[in-house]
């Protein structure tokens, strides 16, 4: 059943390796996937629906692989062609969700409001995910408990349920310590089958949370205010079938704005939400490149000479802690200083050794990273440390001279539906390999020797 083609799991002595030839001019126009924020959340949400749902635009990711596992275990029918991923999640079968998959992937917490609003018991791992620090779950556990639920932790796990006979959670006004996605998620799915209303103040204001809300009222379900730092919820009894398209991915459009910028090419992106990518746009051209709106749905890069900015990543509609890393790839090669503070995550500054291997000058102080332009970058062996970091090293690899290898592929892979392929239909020189298929390969991308195929392990596995 699932098309994904991404190996959940290999030996290590068979990761793939991408190899990059730099300074390829790039051109053409690329196809944004579905978001995966918003799919690995709606794909949750489908739990509260007794009927059949089906969701259109959904991207082939190891994520969403692992998300329809979680499903499947839980009794859910699914049916994936494509983009399209039928649903059928009228006979639930379990309330508790499968450790070893929870475990590898935070999204994966989020069934915890559709379980419990629905079944009135719900039994899920304290989850796993990129090592980019502390994300806690304890905004959602306070919100459930506000909405009437006992919550108790043991032994790694999160167990729920709903007291009285009813087994009905109740309304609640919830004020978020901090605007977290993922609690606001999880707070608003609950909220949905509860018995009155519910308002949930600070929540997130990311447009993946509005996805949500639109799905969700798709259903029938009463939302007002998502998108903006209140959302008023009116329970409703249940929630019918529908049919839905997931948005555009906002980080894997802002990933190609960038790859533009970086090789200095003229591309074209669609399908984009241009006020989704505001802050994105508005720091490419604090930096020198231009983005012009061809069509409502479509954006190009007009590349211009880099200069140096300051970012600070904040929650939406701030900058994304998740474009930074590919911003401090495109500020390494910018004409002056750049400072880059990282204010979302204290944990996600590591791909800056990475970055320096390839000549960067990139030095950090706490959560600052101060950036001092260098005129190139070399090729060099990377290793991602978490999904945006494998993004930031690909864009350094096409950016760089000579040739770059990137190891931790499964990073890129939970995150960016055929990233390399999209980017070698722009022209792009690189391809995946395994090691032991390398050094026997007889092939080489376009224009390039045969001789600079052969890499000997030694080089490949800096960090092991």
């Amino acid at each position: 059943m699932h098309s994904s083609n991404h190996p959940l799991s290999q030996p290590e002595d068979e990761q793939p390796i991408l190899q990059i030839w730099g300074r390829a001019s790039l051109e053409g126009e690329v196809r944004i996937s579905g978001a995966k924020n918003s799919a690995l959340a709606i794909m949750a949400g489908v739990l509260l629906c007794s009927d059949e749902c089906r969701l259109q635009n959904v991207p082939i990711l190891v994520d969403v692989t692992r998300m329809e596992q979680i499903l499947e275990a839980l009794g859910v029918k699914l049916n994936r062609q494509g983009n399209i991923l039928d649903v059928d999640a009228s006979n639930i079968g379990k309330s508790q969700a499968p450790y070893d998959l929870v475990s590898q992937m935070r999204a994966s917490f989020f069934v915890i409001g559709p379980l419990l609003t629905r079944l009135g018991v719900a039994s899920v791992p304290l989850p796993g995910g990129c090592a980019i620090g502390a994300r806690p779950v304890d905004l959602h556990v306070r919100g459930l408990q506000a909405m009437g639920a006992d919550v108790c932790i043991e032994h790694g796990m999160v167990h729920a349920c709903v007291r009285g006979r009813r087994s009905r959670l109740q309304g609640a006004k919830i004020y978020l310590d901090y605007p977290s996605v993922g609690a606001t998620e999880t707070l608003m799915m609950a909220a949905t089958l509860a018995e009155g209303e519910t308002i949930i103040e600070n929540a997130a204001q990311e447009p993946e949370v509005e996805d949500l809300a639109n799905f969700c009222r798709a259903m029938g379900a009463q939302i007002s205010g998502a998108g903006t730092n209140t959302i008023l919820i009116s329970g409703v009894d249940r929630l019918h079938e529908t049919d839905y398209s997931i948005i555009p991915d906002r980080i894997e459009a802002g990933t190609f704005l960038v790859a533009g910028a970086i090789t200095d090419s003229e591309i074209s992106l669609y399908p984009v939400i241009p006020e989704h990518l505001a802050p994105v746009i508005a720091k490419l051209q604090e930096i020198g490149t231009q983005i012009v709106t061809d069509a409502p749905n479509r954006l190009r890069v007009v590349p211009g000479a880099l200069r140096a900015t300051d970012i600070e990543t904040l929650p939406y509609p701030g900058f994304p802690t998740d474009m930074q890393a590919q911003f401090m790839a495109l500020l390494a090669i910018a004409e002056g200083n750049s400072v880059i503070s990282e204010t979302v995550f204290e944990n996600r500054l590591r791909h800056v050794a990475e970055l320096n291997r390839m000549g960067a000058d990139i030095r950090v102080k706490g959560n600052h990273a101060i950036v001092k332009g260098v005129p190139r970058l070399l090729g060099a062996p990377v290793m991602a440390t978490d999904l945006r970091a494998s993004a930031a090293l690909v864009l350094a690899g096409l950016a760089a001279e000579g040739k770059t290898i990137v190891q931790g592929l499964h990073h890129l892979d939970r995150g960016y539906d055929n990233l390399e392929g999209k980017l070698s239909q722009l022209g792009a020189k690189l391809r995946r390999v395994t090691p032991q298929t390398q050094t026997s390969a007889k092939s080489s991308p376009i224009g390039q020797p045969n001789s600079q195929l052969s890499v000997c392990t030694s080089q490949l596995s800096p960090h092991q």
